[in-house]
């Protein structure tokens, strides 16, 4: 089930979705080595081109665009387009294929920071893995709902930061990586029963979060972040960290 069981249809105002112009907007790059990169990208910036007329843009594009030596797949793993933060890409088949066994050994990790809209330790134990079976819901793609029978396991560390000026910090470790499972496992209420700030699809208390909205440095957005990628050298095997700041900080 979704967060509060079955979720009615978005509100046109919300299913009327018009994505940021971020065509001025650099997308910066952490670390340059010959066959791989780290970016930060921007909330708002997809990480892959999709079908629709203004999804032209995307991290992968910008990547490309600036190192055009690349070959091969360069997308080794995608971060939601609400979602900022760290990503990396191969810039050759066989950094790729090294990446790629990285995130399927799980030898790759990722921090998250986000900012719940509640206290998660009134619904939780701190620091109790967050585990719900996910599955597409075939009715309102995206979104992602738990299902107990055809769901896929996915799990979710956390530990609490302290409070916020717009609710409450986390920080989060995806052990899986399904779609949307950070965002839903916060607002689960088997999960952190704390949506996120800013989640105008899993957020539907317009009480607690302006009806899922709100504003950093005068852009809307969802207040999650990658902010650390720890990783094997795929090339040397050096292990390596790295780290960005969230912008709502």
């Amino acid at each position: 089930m979704s967060p509060k069981g079955p979720l009615p249809p978005l509100p046109p105002q919300r299913a009327r979705f018009k994505p940021l112009e971020l065509r001025d907007v650099p997308l910066e790059v952490i670390f340059e080595a010959p066959e791989w990169v780290v970016v930060n990208k921007p909330a708002g910036l997809l990480s892959v081109p999709g079908v629709e007329p203004w999804a032209d843009d995307a991290a992968s594009v910008r990547v490309k665009a600036r190192f055009p030596h690349a070959t091969g797949g360069l997308v080794a793993h995608r971060l939601d387009m609400a979602t900022s933060g760290l990503m990396v890409f191969a810039l050759s088949e066989r950094a790729l294929a090294t990446l790629h066994q990285g995130f399927v050994h799980k030898r790759i990790e990722k921090r998250y920071m986000a900012v719940l809209s509640r206290d998660p330790r009134l619904s939780q134990a701190e620091g109790e893995p967050v585990t719900l079976p996910l599955r597409l819901d075939p009715h309102q793609r995206p979104l992602q709902l738990v299902d107990w029978v055809h769901g896929k396991p996915s799990q979710t560390r956390w530990r609490y930061e302290g409070p916020h000026p717009l609710g409450h910090l986390v920080s989060l470790w995806p052990v899986t990586g399904r779609t949307h499972q950070l965002r839903l496992h916060a607002a689960h209420p088997l999960g952190l029963n704390a949506p996120m700030v800013g989640d105008s699809i899993y957020h539907r208390d317009a009480d607690l979060c302006a009806e899922g909205r709100v504003s950093v440095g005068g852009a809307e957005r969802l207040l999650l972040h990658a902010t650390t990628l720890t990783l094997s050298d795929p090339i040397t095997g050096e292990r390596l960290s790295f780290e960005a700041p969230p912008p709502f900080l």
